[in-house]
Protein backbone atom coordinates (compact mmCIF):
# COMPACT_ATOMS: atom_id res chain seq x y z
CA UNK A 1 0.00 0.00 0.00
CA UNK A 2 1.31 3.36 -1.29
CA UNK A 3 1.69 6.40 0.92
CA UNK A 4 0.34 8.08 -1.96
CA UNK A 5 -2.22 6.28 -3.42
CA UNK A 6 -6.36 5.71 -3.20
CA UNK A 7 -5.91 2.66 -0.25
CA UNK A 8 -4.17 4.99 1.77
CA UNK A 9 -6.13 8.01 2.03
CA UNK A 10 -9.10 5.31 3.02
CA UNK A 11 -7.04 3.40 4.85
CA UNK A 12 -5.60 6.16 7.11
CA UNK A 13 -8.48 7.79 8.68
CA UNK A 14 -9.88 4.12 9.69
CA UNK A 15 -7.20 2.86 11.51
CA UNK A 16 -7.11 7.11 13.13
CA UNK A 17 -10.96 6.67 13.99
CA UNK A 18 -10.85 2.93 15.07
CA UNK A 19 -7.34 3.92 17.29
CA UNK A 20 -8.93 6.45 19.22
CA UNK A 21 -12.23 4.85 19.44
CA UNK A 22 -10.56 1.88 21.01
CA UNK A 23 -10.36 1.99 24.86
CA UNK A 24 -6.44 2.45 25.49
CA UNK A 25 -5.70 -1.11 26.56
CA UNK A 26 -6.45 -1.87 23.03
CA UNK A 27 -4.83 0.21 21.23
CA UNK A 28 -2.17 -1.82 20.51
CA UNK A 29 -4.52 -4.59 18.87
CA UNK A 30 -5.56 -2.39 16.69
CA UNK A 31 -1.84 -0.81 15.49
CA UNK A 32 -0.60 -3.87 15.10
CA UNK A 33 -3.32 -5.48 13.33
CA UNK A 34 -3.43 -2.31 11.28
CA UNK A 35 -0.08 -2.83 10.45
CA UNK A 36 0.13 -6.28 9.84
CA UNK A 37 -2.62 -5.53 7.03
CA UNK A 38 -0.54 -2.93 5.95
CA UNK A 39 2.06 -5.11 5.24
CA UNK A 40 0.22 -7.58 3.84
CA UNK A 41 -1.16 -5.24 1.28
CA UNK A 42 2.05 -5.68 -0.21
CA UNK A 43 2.55 -9.30 -0.39
CA UNK A 44 0.28 -11.82 1.99
CA UNK A 45 3.05 -14.83 1.57
CA UNK A 46 5.84 -12.01 3.24
CA UNK A 47 3.94 -11.49 6.71
CA UNK A 48 5.48 -14.99 7.55
CA UNK A 49 9.50 -13.41 7.01
CA UNK A 50 8.38 -10.79 9.27
CA UNK A 51 6.69 -13.22 12.03
CA UNK A 52 9.55 -15.48 12.03
CA UNK A 53 11.97 -12.58 12.54
CA UNK A 54 10.05 -11.32 14.83
CA UNK A 55 8.88 -14.16 17.09
CA UNK A 56 12.49 -15.77 16.62
CA UNK A 57 14.29 -12.17 18.23
CA UNK A 58 11.64 -11.98 21.32
CA UNK A 59 12.38 -15.77 22.22
CA UNK A 60 15.72 -15.11 22.34
CA UNK A 61 15.47 -11.99 24.51
CA UNK A 62 13.40 -13.76 26.77
CA UNK A 63 15.04 -16.54 27.11
CA UNK A 64 18.23 -14.29 27.47
CA UNK A 65 16.84 -13.17 30.53
CA UNK A 66 16.76 -16.08 32.45
CA UNK A 67 20.16 -17.32 32.15
CA UNK A 68 23.43 -15.83 34.66
CA UNK A 69 25.95 -16.88 32.27
CA UNK A 70 27.42 -14.42 29.74
CA UNK A 71 28.41 -17.66 27.48
CA UNK A 72 24.54 -18.52 26.97
CA UNK A 73 23.60 -14.75 26.63
CA UNK A 74 25.88 -14.39 24.17
CA UNK A 75 24.88 -18.11 22.19
CA UNK A 76 21.15 -16.93 22.27
CA UNK A 77 21.77 -13.48 20.98
CA UNK A 78 24.38 -14.20 18.40
CA UNK A 79 21.24 -16.87 17.20
CA UNK A 80 19.15 -14.00 16.92
CA UNK A 81 21.21 -12.23 15.03
CA UNK A 82 22.03 -14.94 13.08
CA UNK A 83 18.44 -15.84 11.95
CA UNK A 84 17.32 -12.69 11.04
CA UNK A 85 20.84 -11.99 8.92
CA UNK A 86 19.85 -15.25 6.95
CA UNK A 87 16.54 -14.29 6.15
CA UNK A 88 17.78 -10.70 5.06
CA UNK A 89 20.66 -12.50 3.12
CA UNK A 90 18.50 -15.28 1.40
CA UNK A 91 16.18 -12.85 -0.08
CA UNK A 92 18.63 -10.04 -0.31
CA UNK A 93 21.72 -11.45 -1.21
CA UNK A 94 22.32 -14.73 -2.52
CA UNK A 95 21.97 -14.07 -5.63
CA UNK A 96 24.28 -11.59 -5.39
CA UNK A 97 26.99 -13.53 -3.64
CA UNK A 98 26.43 -16.32 -5.79
CA UNK A 99 27.25 -14.77 -9.10
CA UNK A 100 30.26 -12.72 -7.78
CA UNK A 101 31.83 -16.53 -6.54
CA UNK A 102 31.03 -17.85 -10.42
CA UNK A 103 32.53 -14.65 -11.97
CA UNK A 104 35.62 -14.90 -9.26
CA UNK A 105 36.18 -18.84 -10.39
CA UNK A 106 35.73 -18.35 -14.14
CA UNK A 107 38.76 -15.96 -13.82
CA UNK A 108 40.40 -19.18 -12.77
CA UNK A 109 39.04 -21.20 -15.56
CA UNK A 110 36.62 -23.15 -13.04
CA UNK A 111 33.34 -23.59 -13.84
CA UNK A 112 30.23 -23.37 -11.76
CA UNK A 113 26.65 -23.69 -12.71
CA UNK A 114 24.52 -21.51 -10.32
CA UNK A 115 21.40 -21.82 -8.67
CA UNK A 116 17.97 -19.34 -9.52
CA UNK A 117 16.04 -18.60 -6.98
CA UNK A 118 13.86 -15.62 -8.71
CA UNK A 119 12.83 -14.30 -5.32
CA UNK A 120 11.22 -10.86 -5.00
CA UNK A 121 12.70 -9.07 -2.05
CA UNK A 122 10.08 -8.92 0.67
CA UNK A 123 9.66 -4.61 1.33
CA UNK A 124 11.00 -3.42 3.76
CA UNK A 125 13.21 -5.94 4.84
CA UNK A 126 16.25 -4.62 5.42
CA UNK A 127 14.79 -1.46 7.50
CA UNK A 128 12.27 -4.12 9.92
CA UNK A 129 15.66 -6.57 10.51
CA UNK A 130 17.80 -3.66 11.49
CA UNK A 131 15.06 -2.57 14.19
CA UNK A 132 15.27 -5.86 15.43
CA UNK A 133 18.55 -6.33 15.71
CA UNK A 134 19.42 -3.05 17.65
CA UNK A 135 16.30 -4.21 20.00
CA UNK A 136 18.43 -7.72 20.79
CA UNK A 137 21.75 -5.98 20.98
CA UNK A 138 20.81 -3.69 22.94
CA UNK A 139 18.89 -6.13 25.13
CA UNK A 140 21.84 -8.24 25.30
CA UNK A 141 24.12 -5.11 26.51
CA UNK A 142 21.65 -3.80 29.37
CA UNK A 143 20.76 -0.43 27.53
CA UNK A 144 17.14 -1.97 27.47
CA UNK A 145 15.17 -4.22 28.99
CA UNK A 146 13.30 -7.10 27.22
CA UNK A 147 9.73 -6.65 26.61
CA UNK A 148 7.67 -9.85 27.21
CA UNK A 149 4.65 -8.66 25.98
CA UNK A 150 4.78 -9.96 22.36
CA UNK A 151 1.92 -7.46 21.22
CA UNK A 152 3.59 -5.24 21.81
CA UNK A 153 6.87 -6.07 20.97
CA UNK A 154 4.82 -7.31 17.30
CA UNK A 155 3.93 -3.77 16.74
CA UNK A 156 6.58 -2.38 17.79
CA UNK A 157 8.67 -4.03 14.82
CA UNK A 158 5.80 -3.60 12.63
CA UNK A 159 4.18 0.06 13.39
CA UNK A 160 2.96 0.67 9.80
CA UNK A 161 4.26 4.45 9.08
CA UNK A 162 7.57 3.35 9.40
CA UNK A 163 7.86 -0.39 8.82
CA UNK A 164 8.71 -0.55 4.83
CA UNK A 165 11.28 2.69 4.48
CA UNK A 166 12.05 3.59 8.12
CA UNK A 167 13.27 5.78 10.20
CA UNK A 168 14.83 2.82 11.17
CA UNK A 169 13.88 3.21 15.09
CA UNK A 170 15.20 2.50 18.42
CA UNK A 171 13.48 0.68 20.93
CA UNK A 172 14.21 3.31 24.02
CA UNK A 173 12.49 5.75 21.37
CA UNK A 174 9.51 3.68 20.22
CA UNK A 175 8.73 0.77 22.25
CA UNK A 176 7.45 2.84 25.28
CA UNK A 177 5.16 4.50 22.99
CA UNK A 178 3.66 1.92 21.56
CA UNK A 179 1.09 1.21 24.62
CA UNK A 180 1.69 4.02 27.06
CA UNK A 181 -1.24 6.37 27.61
CA UNK A 182 -1.98 8.48 24.44
CA UNK A 183 -4.01 11.72 24.38
CA UNK A 184 -5.02 13.49 20.63
CA UNK A 185 -4.12 17.24 20.76
CA UNK A 186 -5.53 19.07 18.02
CA UNK A 187 -1.63 20.99 17.99
CA UNK A 188 -0.03 17.75 17.61
CA UNK A 189 -2.20 16.21 14.76
CA UNK A 190 -2.50 19.46 12.86
CA UNK A 191 1.38 19.08 12.91
CA UNK A 192 1.37 15.81 11.29
CA UNK A 193 -0.42 17.25 9.25
CA UNK A 194 1.74 19.65 8.09
CA UNK A 195 4.53 17.47 7.84
CA UNK A 196 2.58 14.76 5.89
CA UNK A 197 1.63 17.75 3.07
CA UNK A 198 5.25 18.54 2.75
CA UNK A 199 6.02 15.32 2.54
CA UNK A 200 3.67 15.12 -0.57
CA UNK A 201 4.52 17.84 -1.74
CA UNK A 202 8.44 17.03 -2.19
CA UNK A 203 7.30 13.25 -3.14
CA UNK A 204 4.39 14.59 -6.00
CA UNK A 205 5.64 17.20 -7.34
CA UNK A 206 9.61 17.35 -7.18
CA UNK A 207 10.66 13.84 -6.85
CA UNK A 208 8.19 12.15 -9.75
CA UNK A 209 8.70 14.72 -11.94
CA UNK A 210 12.39 15.42 -11.84
CA UNK A 211 11.98 11.20 -11.82
CA UNK A 212 10.93 11.36 -15.64
CA UNK A 213 13.82 13.29 -16.91
CA UNK A 214 16.16 10.73 -14.96
CA UNK A 215 14.49 7.61 -16.33
CA UNK A 216 14.90 8.91 -19.82
CA UNK A 217 18.12 9.71 -19.51
CA UNK A 218 19.43 6.75 -17.50
CA UNK A 219 17.19 4.04 -19.88
CA UNK A 220 19.55 5.00 -22.85
CA UNK A 221 22.73 7.12 -21.29
CA UNK A 222 24.70 6.42 -24.58
CA UNK A 223 21.93 9.01 -26.72
CA UNK A 224 23.22 11.87 -24.07
CA UNK A 225 26.55 13.53 -23.47
CA UNK A 226 27.47 16.79 -21.77
CA UNK A 227 25.56 18.98 -19.73
CA UNK A 228 22.71 16.92 -20.35
CA UNK A 229 24.51 14.25 -18.06
CA UNK A 230 25.01 16.78 -15.44
CA UNK A 231 21.41 17.91 -15.41
CA UNK A 232 20.20 14.19 -15.07
CA UNK A 233 22.44 13.79 -12.01
CA UNK A 234 21.53 17.06 -10.66
CA UNK A 235 18.12 15.67 -10.61
CA UNK A 236 18.25 12.80 -9.33
CA UNK A 237 20.44 14.36 -6.64
CA UNK A 238 17.52 15.85 -5.72
CA UNK A 239 14.65 13.36 -6.98
CA UNK A 240 16.06 11.05 -4.24
CA UNK A 241 16.35 13.18 -1.16
CA UNK A 242 12.80 14.38 -1.92
CA UNK A 243 11.82 10.85 -2.31
CA UNK A 244 12.98 9.55 0.05
CA UNK A 245 12.89 12.67 2.57
CA UNK A 246 9.15 13.12 1.51
CA UNK A 247 8.19 8.98 2.88
CA UNK A 248 9.89 9.90 6.12
CA UNK A 249 7.65 13.02 6.71
CA UNK A 250 4.65 11.26 5.66
CA UNK A 251 5.97 8.58 8.29
CA UNK A 252 6.76 11.05 11.20
CA UNK A 253 3.40 13.16 10.06
CA UNK A 254 1.48 9.86 10.48
CA UNK A 255 2.87 8.54 13.49
CA UNK A 256 1.75 12.27 15.51
CA UNK A 257 -1.43 11.71 14.52
CA UNK A 258 -1.66 8.59 17.02
CA UNK A 259 0.33 10.78 19.54
CA UNK A 260 3.72 8.98 18.54
CA UNK A 261 7.20 10.67 18.18
CA UNK A 262 9.43 9.14 15.15
CA UNK A 263 12.80 10.63 15.27
CA UNK A 264 13.99 12.82 12.42
CA UNK A 265 15.56 11.10 9.73
CA UNK A 266 16.63 14.26 7.92
CA UNK A 267 17.85 17.51 9.02
CA UNK A 268 18.57 19.87 5.69
CA UNK A 269 22.04 17.38 3.75
CA UNK A 270 22.49 19.83 1.03
CA UNK A 271 23.87 22.46 3.16
CA UNK A 272 26.12 20.73 4.84
CA UNK A 273 29.61 21.89 5.12
CA UNK A 274 31.68 18.56 4.80
CA UNK A 275 30.58 15.28 4.11
CA UNK A 276 31.25 13.98 7.49
CA UNK A 277 28.69 16.73 8.52
CA UNK A 278 26.14 15.30 5.40
CA UNK A 279 26.13 11.95 7.15
CA UNK A 280 24.84 13.36 10.47
CA UNK A 281 22.36 15.11 8.41
CA UNK A 282 21.13 12.34 6.19
CA UNK A 283 19.52 9.56 6.76
CA UNK A 284 19.72 10.28 10.62
CA UNK A 285 18.48 6.53 11.66
CA UNK A 286 20.68 4.07 9.21
CA UNK A 287 23.66 6.10 9.43
CA UNK A 288 23.52 6.15 13.74
CA UNK A 289 22.52 2.47 13.33
CA UNK A 290 25.95 2.20 11.85
CA UNK A 291 27.81 4.16 13.82
CA UNK A 292 26.63 2.29 17.15
CA UNK A 293 26.42 -1.32 15.90
CA UNK A 294 29.40 -1.11 13.19
CA UNK A 295 32.04 1.71 13.77
CA UNK A 296 31.85 1.59 17.20
CA UNK A 297 32.28 -2.06 17.93
CA UNK A 298 34.93 -2.25 15.24
CA UNK A 299 37.04 0.23 17.34
CA UNK A 300 35.47 3.73 15.96
CA UNK A 301 38.37 6.62 16.33
CA UNK A 302 39.92 5.30 19.33
CA UNK A 303 42.63 3.02 17.22
CA UNK A 304 45.33 3.84 14.84
CA UNK A 305 45.01 6.11 12.46
CA UNK A 306 45.15 2.93 9.76
CA UNK A 307 42.88 1.11 11.70
CA UNK A 308 40.48 4.28 11.86
CA UNK A 309 40.67 4.48 8.26
CA UNK A 310 39.70 0.72 8.03
CA UNK A 311 36.88 1.03 10.27
CA UNK A 312 35.59 3.90 8.06
CA UNK A 313 35.37 2.34 4.79
CA UNK A 314 34.09 -1.14 6.50
CA UNK A 315 31.47 0.58 7.75
CA UNK A 316 30.58 2.43 5.00
CA UNK A 317 30.81 -0.34 2.41
CA UNK A 318 28.32 -2.29 4.35
CA UNK A 319 26.38 1.12 3.95
CA UNK A 320 26.63 0.73 0.49
CA UNK A 321 25.61 -3.12 0.14
CA UNK A 322 22.78 -2.67 2.73
CA UNK A 323 21.54 -0.47 -0.10
CA UNK A 324 21.42 -2.96 -2.71
CA UNK A 325 23.15 -6.25 -3.84
CA UNK A 326 24.93 -4.88 -6.51
CA UNK A 327 28.98 -3.51 -6.63
CA UNK A 328 27.44 0.18 -7.91
CA UNK A 329 25.83 0.46 -4.24
CA UNK A 330 29.40 -0.88 -2.71
CA UNK A 331 30.82 2.00 -4.75
CA UNK A 332 28.68 4.25 -3.90
CA UNK A 333 29.41 3.46 0.26
CA UNK A 334 33.11 3.00 -0.59
CA UNK A 335 33.04 6.76 -2.06
CA UNK A 336 31.27 8.55 1.02
CA UNK A 337 33.81 6.59 3.02
CA UNK A 338 37.12 7.32 1.45
CA UNK A 339 35.84 10.95 1.29
CA UNK A 340 35.34 11.35 5.12
CA UNK A 341 38.74 9.67 5.45
CA UNK A 342 40.22 12.57 3.56
CA UNK A 343 38.92 14.85 5.58
CA UNK A 344 39.97 13.41 8.69
CA UNK A 345 43.62 13.76 6.86
CA UNK A 346 43.61 17.51 6.03
CA UNK A 347 41.19 18.63 9.02
CA UNK A 348 42.53 16.65 11.91
CA UNK A 349 40.41 16.96 15.12
CA UNK A 350 41.73 18.19 18.09
CA UNK A 351 42.35 16.19 21.01
CA UNK A 352 39.85 15.67 23.59
CA UNK A 353 35.86 15.13 23.12
CA UNK A 354 35.14 18.85 24.35
CA UNK A 355 37.48 20.15 21.89
CA UNK A 356 35.94 17.89 19.33
CA UNK A 357 32.63 18.79 19.81
CA UNK A 358 33.64 22.87 20.07
CA UNK A 359 35.34 21.85 16.27
CA UNK A 360 32.24 20.17 14.70
CA UNK A 361 29.94 22.68 16.55
CA UNK A 362 32.31 25.44 14.88
CA UNK A 363 31.68 23.91 11.28
CA UNK A 364 27.94 23.68 11.43
CA UNK A 365 26.99 26.68 13.05
CA UNK A 366 29.97 29.40 11.96
CA UNK A 367 28.72 32.27 10.17
CA UNK A 368 27.47 31.43 6.54
CA UNK A 369 29.43 33.88 4.26
CA UNK A 370 31.01 32.80 0.91
CA UNK A 371 33.45 30.34 2.27
CA UNK A 372 30.51 28.73 4.08
CA UNK A 373 28.98 28.32 0.83
CA UNK A 374 31.83 27.42 -0.99
CA UNK A 375 32.21 24.15 1.24
CA UNK A 376 28.52 23.38 0.74
CA UNK A 377 28.86 23.96 -2.89
CA UNK A 378 31.98 21.52 -3.16
CA UNK A 379 30.01 18.77 -0.99
CA UNK A 380 27.11 18.93 -2.45
CA UNK A 381 28.75 18.53 -6.23
CA UNK A 382 31.07 15.43 -4.42
CA UNK A 383 27.50 13.95 -3.28
CA UNK A 384 25.74 14.36 -6.43
CA UNK A 385 28.85 12.68 -8.13
CA UNK A 386 28.54 9.99 -5.79
CA UNK A 387 25.00 9.28 -6.42
CA UNK A 388 25.80 8.59 -10.07
CA UNK A 389 26.67 5.07 -8.81
CA UNK A 390 23.68 4.74 -6.88
CA UNK A 391 21.41 5.43 -9.45
CA UNK A 392 23.62 3.72 -12.50
CA UNK A 393 22.59 -0.07 -13.33
CA UNK A 394 26.10 -1.70 -13.93
CA UNK A 395 29.65 0.23 -12.77
CA UNK A 396 30.01 0.99 -16.79
CA UNK A 397 27.02 3.06 -17.12
CA UNK A 398 28.59 5.51 -14.10
CA UNK A 399 31.74 5.59 -15.40
CA UNK A 400 30.17 6.58 -18.53
CA UNK A 401 28.11 9.11 -17.40
CA UNK A 402 31.03 10.99 -15.56
CA UNK A 403 33.37 10.41 -18.49
CA UNK A 404 30.94 12.01 -20.47
CA UNK A 405 29.65 15.00 -18.39
CA UNK A 406 32.75 17.46 -19.88
CA UNK A 407 31.83 16.82 -23.67
CA UNK A 408 31.23 19.95 -25.81
CA UNK A 409 32.73 22.16 -22.24
CA UNK A 410 35.01 23.83 -24.63
CA UNK A 411 31.96 26.06 -25.88
CA UNK A 412 30.04 26.98 -23.03
CA UNK A 413 27.41 28.62 -23.97
CA UNK A 414 26.25 25.69 -26.75
CA UNK A 415 27.30 22.96 -24.11
CA UNK A 416 24.89 24.08 -21.86
CA UNK A 417 22.12 25.15 -24.53
CA UNK A 418 22.04 21.61 -25.89
CA UNK A 419 22.05 20.45 -22.37
CA UNK A 420 18.44 21.74 -21.28
CA UNK A 421 17.36 21.15 -24.96
CA UNK A 422 17.60 17.29 -24.25
CA UNK A 423 14.63 17.41 -22.25
CA UNK A 424 11.30 18.89 -22.01
CA UNK A 425 11.76 22.71 -21.27
CA UNK A 426 8.16 23.40 -20.48
CA UNK A 427 8.56 20.95 -17.69
CA UNK A 428 11.83 22.12 -16.99
CA UNK A 429 10.45 25.68 -16.49
CA UNK A 430 7.60 24.26 -13.78
CA UNK A 431 10.24 22.98 -11.83
CA UNK A 432 12.04 25.95 -10.94
CA UNK A 433 9.30 27.32 -8.37
CA UNK A 434 9.38 23.90 -6.42
CA UNK A 435 12.50 23.44 -5.96
CA UNK A 436 13.07 27.15 -5.54
CA UNK A 437 10.47 26.76 -2.07
CA UNK A 438 12.75 23.44 -1.18
CA UNK A 439 15.95 25.24 -1.11
CA UNK A 440 14.37 27.72 1.23
CA UNK A 441 12.47 25.65 3.41
CA UNK A 442 15.88 23.76 3.90
CA UNK A 443 17.87 26.87 4.39
CA UNK A 444 15.53 27.94 6.79
CA UNK A 445 15.41 24.52 8.87
CA UNK A 446 18.69 25.11 9.76
CA UNK A 447 17.59 27.34 11.81
CA UNK A 448 14.60 26.93 12.67
CA UNK A 449 11.35 24.98 12.41
CA UNK A 450 9.79 26.29 9.04
CA UNK A 451 6.36 24.60 10.02
CA UNK A 452 5.93 26.12 13.42
CA UNK A 453 6.92 29.63 12.18
CA UNK A 454 4.09 28.96 9.15
CA UNK A 455 2.07 28.66 12.29
CA UNK A 456 2.75 31.71 14.15
CA UNK A 457 1.71 33.95 11.31
CA UNK A 458 -1.01 36.34 10.96
CA UNK A 459 -4.26 34.57 10.37
CA UNK A 460 -4.92 36.52 6.84
CA UNK A 461 -0.83 35.79 6.28
CA UNK A 462 -1.01 31.68 7.56
CA UNK A 463 -4.10 30.90 4.83
CA UNK A 464 -2.65 32.72 2.01
CA UNK A 465 0.13 30.42 2.24
CA UNK A 466 -1.61 27.23 2.63
CA UNK A 467 -4.39 27.96 0.02
CA UNK A 468 -1.06 29.01 -2.77
CA UNK A 469 0.91 25.72 -1.29
CA UNK A 470 -2.60 23.73 -2.59
CA UNK A 471 -2.90 25.30 -5.57
CA UNK A 472 0.72 24.22 -6.65
CA UNK A 473 0.09 21.40 -5.25
CA UNK A 474 -2.59 20.54 -7.45
CA UNK A 475 -1.00 22.00 -10.13
CA UNK A 476 2.37 20.55 -10.43
CA UNK A 477 1.87 17.25 -8.63
CA UNK A 478 2.42 13.89 -10.74
CA UNK A 479 -0.50 11.33 -9.52
CA UNK A 480 1.18 8.50 -11.78
CA UNK A 481 1.33 6.50 -8.57
CA UNK A 482 5.37 5.45 -8.76
CA UNK A 483 6.81 3.56 -5.60
CA UNK A 484 9.04 5.14 -3.33
CA UNK A 485 12.68 4.69 -4.26
CA UNK A 486 13.98 3.16 -0.88
CA UNK A 487 11.06 0.44 -1.07
CA UNK A 488 13.47 -1.12 -3.36
CA UNK A 489 15.77 -2.02 0.10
Amino acid sequence: MLFNSLAFAVFLPLVFLMYWAAPQKYRCVVLLISSYYFYMSWNVKYVALILFTTGISYLCVVWMEKFQKKAVKRMLMAGAVAASLLVLFFFKYFDFAQNTLVRLLQSFAIELHPVTLSLMLPVGISFYTFQTLSYVVDVYKGDVEAEHNFLKYAAFISFFPQLVAGPIERTKNLLPQIDCEHRFTYEKGSYGMKLMAWGFFKKLVIADNLAVFVDKVFEDVEAYHGFALVLAVFFFTLQIYCDFSGYSDIAIGTAKLFDIDLMTNFKSPYFSASVKEFWRRWHISLSSWFRDYVYIPLGGNRVSKLRNVLNVMITFCLSGLWHGAAFTYVIWGGLHGALQCVENLLFPKRKGRKAERKTEGSMEHAGRGPVWWLKVAVVFCLVAGAWCFFRATSVGQAFYVLGHMKDGLRHPASYILNGIRAFDIKALKQMIIPVGLLAVYDYAALDRDPLAAVGKLPSPVRKAVYYGFLLMVLLLASFNSQEFVYFQF
